[in-house]
């Protein structure tokens, strides 16, 4: 089960949401921490089993985490799990829904799930704050900028 959840409706097909979210290397743009993703063991791309870097930042913070795509289903799901070094840290998953009546709109669910166990868990709340807070307000702006990108994206391509 999640400990966060988050989700927001976008006026764009859900395969054109996916095709932004799972373009990880394009995170930085959505996420307010993520600055980039690289892949890495000769990942081009989302798919499962695909290993990739996350470049992130906190004000004067900066970290390296490692990423693991977990499930890839273009228009319906993107899933990674994130690692520092040996440390399970968390699992991020999206899921787009297209609606039914009018396939032009879908909406977008982020979740998080803490995978931290609790010695770190505390270690790392003491450092860095209260992650749960950090990341609601994240996501927030994360779906926000997504939806931003995937509607201006699909009004120009409508009017090509």
């Amino acid at each position: 089960m999640a400990d966060l959840r988050k989700s927001l409706t976008i006026s764009a097909p859900a395969d054109a949401v996916y095709d932004l979210v799972a373009d990880l290397p394009r995170m930085g743009e959505w996420s307010p921490e993520c600055e980039r993703v690289t892949w890495r063991g000769g990942a081009t791309s989302a798919a499962e089993g695909a290993q990739f870097l996350g470049h992130n930042r906190a004000g004067l913070v900066r970290w390296v985490t490692q990423g693991e795509v977990v499930a890839a289903e273009r228009g319906r799901q993107l899933a990674f799990e994130i690692t520092f070094g040996p440390l399970k840290i968390a699992r991020w998953e999206y899921v787009i829904a297209a609606d039914v009546a009018d396939p032009s709109t879908c909406t977008v669910v982020e979740e998080w799930t803490d995978r931290r166990s609790g010695w770190y868990r505390a270690v790392a709340e003491k450092a860095f704050g209260p992650r749960a807070k950090i990341n609601h307000r994240g996501m927030v702006k994360t779906l926000s900028n997504l939806k931003l990108a995937a509607e201006a994206a699909t009004t120009h391509s409508v009017g090509q």
